[in-house]
């Protein structure tokens, strides 16, 4: 099944409220959505984002420049197509917009195969399990108040969630640690809790910070320092009991190895869009499986409830809200688990009303 035709269309998609964490502010994320049709007439999809709908021209542009690696191929050549685009991006760099250029076209290769085998996205890598355990990353950002957070932390537990994850970094110790245990108190001790400080973090503000709340019984702390600090994120996870999850600001296999030999991680958080999609998101699961690590893949929820449905060292699955207005179907949370679709492809494909809902020119 060949490749006739690589479109691409522009959306920006308003959140329920702004977000806000120690490095960033927004309240809309926009989208490039990458169209890979087919002569058998599937239709696969993918897509990169951006904060705030930010440079959607650069995004679409780079990946306006990598459609001749994929027209009139067969996807099921997908590793073929992934190592030319990983060829031709060398000039420019092997990290940034031109991976995530080239991630949101692997996606939509990834998907057409799928919907061409009549196969969903984790069987066609070998379906490990039918439902994993969800955790809710949408809120309890540092935007919200006390009162906003306990609010949103029981409304998590309402909609059926038995994780969830409090950002910290506020700038303020003592409001970090009160914030973290006011959630605590909230959803009580057999409900899992973790905290992300988004690599706002000095190495010895993120000790001191993980040492008060040891008491808590995290399950990961996240991202605690700049991603490009490998030596300050290793004393850090030397430093504390609690796990170290960091990966999703990692490109490709390289950033990946990178941190595993820095000994800076304990749980590798693979991001769909920086790893460069499916083909790689694979390689990087297996490596951390070679390690004895687990992973949990961040964001882009829709498709990453496939990749978690077909790797066993997958720990858990990250649910946002923030791209389901583009689909017509929910995922489906029950008793703290995620179910995952049997559909083909990615089993969510886009709303057509939706497109013409959010669609801008750029």
């Amino acid at each position: 099944m060949r490749v006739k035709s690589l479109r691409f269309e522009t959306v920006v998609v308003p959140l329920s409220g702004p977000i806000g964490s120690a490095i960033h502010r927004f309240d809309k994320v926009g989208c490039v959505l990458a169209f890979v049709e087919t002569d058998g007439g599937v239709t696969g999809e993918g897509y990169a984002f951006t904060l705030n709908g930010a440079r959607l021209a650069v995004l679409k542009a780079m990946m306006e420049s990598l459609s001749h690696h994929v027209i009139d191929r067969n996807v099921d050549d997908c590793e073929d197509i992934w190592a030319r685009m990983w060829s031709d991006i060398n000039f420019f760099g092997q990290e940034g917009i031109t991976v995530l250029g080239m991630a949101a076209i692997d996606m939509a290769i990834w998907d057409a195969r799928g919907k061409h085998a009549g196969k969903s996205i984790a069987r066609l890598l070998g379906r490990r399990r039918e439902k994993i355990k969800a955790y809710a990353s949408g809120g309890l950002v540092l935007s919200r108040n006390r009162d906003e957070l306990a609010r949103e932390a029981e409304t998590f537990i309402t909609m059926g969630f038995r994780a969830m994850k409090v950002r910290v970094g506020c700038g303020d110790l003592q409001d970090d640690i009160s914030r973290v245990r006011l959630v605590r108190e909230v959803i009580g001790p057999d409900v899992g809790l973790m905290i992300d400080a988004n690599q706002g973090l000095s190495p010895k503000a993120a000790i001191r910070l993980g040492r008060a709340l040891e008491e808590e019984n995290l399950l990961w702390f996240e991202e605690p320092v700049a991603a490009s600090d490998r030596r300050g994120a290793a004393s850090v996870a030397i430093a504390l009991d609690v796990p170290i999850a960091a990966g999703e600001t990692e490109y490709a296999r390289n950033g990946f190895r990178d941190i595993v030999e820095a000994r800076a991680v304990e749980i590798l958080m693979p991001d769909l869009m920086r790893v460069g999609g499916v083909s790689e998101f694979v390689k990087v699961a297996h490596y951390a499986e070679l390690n004895g690590l687990p992973i949990s893949a961040h964001l882009f929820p829709e498709q990453s409830l496939q990749l978690a449905g077909a790797f066993s060292n997958t720990l858990i699955f990250e649910h946002v809200d923030w791209f389901s207005p583009l689909y017509d179907d929910e995922i489906v949370i029950k008793d703290g688990l995620a179910e995952i679709p049997d559909r083909p492809g990615f089993g969510f494909p886009f709303s057509r009303v939706a497109l013409e809902r959010y669609r801008v020119s750029v």
